[in-house]
């Protein structure tokens, strides 16, 4: 495990927050960052490689994907729309209308999720991004709605499905989402606290429950699912389970392709490395390594919960038995 810090960047960039990662086909590292919003990239060996977007999103980023042909789509929660980009950060297209949300019923920050009264149309604080292996578009649509969207290769809507609750095929918040080699695309329901999985058209095939508060997930070449998994705390509400009784740490948890536990990353020392104090994006390079990172600013520091400085961003190196 390694820890990555902000010593090797330029001077006035820095990830305090950091909303997502993603590596591309020669396993640099996009992150995406929050406040002070741009996208970062590493080399594989964790050098600064270059940064790009500045001025382009909002504070509210969310999630970054690298696509098979290296090309980089970045989720802006707070102006509504996907931006897809050349790998040099040249803007290609805009998926979505800039700051115009969908008429879902929701009232805002105020009104919560529980202000969303029926699913609608692309986008209404959309969250994060996949893309299947014929090529289409998947997105979790997210704090203002309860939908996922799926787009063809070239970014015309194909379908989408969702309503908010706790049934099959309802959300309460889609936060991430990954899509199979097979073609399944899997669904972090946050705040059901469970990963909905359903075939590519959106036929819904099972639910896992062994999962806390999950934010996104990474599928390796092995077809291993990794899944980062939100710290919950004591009186907290899961729509799923009920009131929260006992402090839940931040965690990953490692799935194999049907569901079963392999592995589970974390503890209660949330500062230490290797720990995790708000586990938010996550991705997996070619190697097989980890790549976990954390809104760490947001979540816990203006709280007043963990220091200042505190980690957002951890690789950890696989091992090989």
């Amino acid at each position: 495990m390694t820890l990555a810090t902000e010593k090797q960047l330029p001077a006035g960039l820095r990830h305090a927050d950091v909303a997502g990662v993603t590596v591309d086909s020669r396993d640099r590292v996009f992150i995406i960052t929050r406040s002070d919003s741009r996208v970062i990239v590493y080399n594989a060996d964790g050098s600064f490689a270059g940064s790009w977007g500045d001025g382009t999103f909002t504070p509210r980023t969310h999630g970054i994907l690298a696509a098979p042909d290296d090309s980089v789509y970045c989720v802006d929660e707070g102006r509504h729309v996907i931006f897809h980009f050349d790998p040099d950060g040249s803007l290609r297209r805009i998926i979505g209308t800039p700051n115009i949300p969908s008429n879902t019923g929701y009232r805002g920050p105020s009104g919560g999720l529980s202000s969303i009264t029926h699913g609608g149309p692309p986008f209404n604080r959309p969250t994060n991004v996949a893309v299947g292996p014929g090529g289409d578009l998947y997105v979790s649509d997210g704090y203002g709605n309860a939908r996922v969207h799926r787009f063809g290769a070239e970014g015309e809507l194909i379908q989408s499905w969702g309503e908010p609750g706790v049934g099959q095929g309802q959300f309460h918040l889609p936060h991430g989402i990954a899509v199979a080699a097979d073609g399944r695309v899997l669904v972090a329901d946050r705040e059901n606290d469970r990963i909905q999985i359903f075939t590519p058209d959106g036929e819904y095939l099972e639910e896992w429950t062994d999962v806390q508060r999950p934010t996104q997930i990474a599928i390796d070449a092995e077809g291993r699912v990794y899944v980062s998994e939100l710290w919950r705390r004591t009186e907290d509400q899961s729509r799923r389970l009920g009131w929260i009784t006992q402090d839940q740490h931040g965690r990953v948890s490692v799935y194999s392709p049907d569901g079963a536990v392999l592995l589970r990353m974390g503890g209660p020392d949330r500062c230490a490395a290797g720990n995790f104090i708000a586990p938010h994006g996550i991705a997996v390079d070619s190697r097989g390594d980890l790549y976990v990172s954390e809104v760490t600013q947001s979540f816990a520091v203006r709280r007043g919960l963990v220091p200042e400085g505190s980690h957002t961003l951890q690789k950890f190196t696989r091992v090989q038995a």
